[in-house]
């Protein structure tokens, strides 16, 4: 709980000036989010952490309203759990990204596990490596270019012969270079100066 006090202590000062913490890994997020149970008997964090937590969101929440431009590679999309179950996101990721111009291939049983599941993978090892043989046998069907997923625990959990990547990272990849500065922050509120 120390870390997670640590997390709170860096984040809740800064809150007056953001929108949004966004999180682009959803194991974490999902975390942050539930620090307002975890802390909600403790006086000291208590209204802390649920601040911090109400202003936790997914990079696909966030993003789901812009439009972007893809190519048309072939991509299967894992929805991790902490996705789909904890951050209430299902087809947000797949939605920004067919919109993108990607070719995603279907396959089945998106709904189900690949065994990482934080330290799951670790105390049921068994189990794990057959989530994760049923989850890339799925997966890999139809012959993916790549494979994307929202949780680095599932990056890490899938990796095999089709290369898998952070969902973020190959939209990055579609977007245009920009000139350094051309950009701000979307953390940060524009000043009244």
């Amino acid at each position: 709980m120390e870390r997670m006090r640590l997390v709170i202590d860096e984040l809740y000062p800064r809150l007056d000036e953001v929108d949004m913490i966004i999180s682009s890994a959803t194991g974490c997020g999902v975390t942050i989010k539930e620090y307002a149970s975890v802390f909600q008997y403790e006086s000291v964090y208590r209204d802390k952490a649920a601040a911090v937590a109400d202003m936790v969101t997914d990079a696909a929440e966030a993003l789901a309203r812009y439009e972007f431009s893809g190519s048309k590679r072939k991509v299967a999309v894992h929805t991790p759990c902490s996705l789909q179950h904890g951050m209430q996101q299902t087809g947000t990721v797949e939605a920004i990204l067919e919109r993108a111009g990607f070719d995603l291939v279907a396959h089945k049983d998106g709904h189900l596990c690949c065994g990482s599941a934080g330290t799951y993978s670790l105390l049921q090892p068994e189990l794990s490596t057959k989530l994760r043989s049923n989850k890339l046998q799925a997966l890999e069907a139809n012959d993916p270019e790549l494979i994307v997923t929202a949780n680095i625990g599932c990056q890490v959990q899938l990796s095999g012969d089709t290369p898998v990547m952070h969902w973020l990272e190959l939209l990055a990849e579609s977007l245009p270079e920009l000139p350094p500065g051309s950009l701000r922050s979307p953390l940060h509120k524009p000043s009244n100066h």
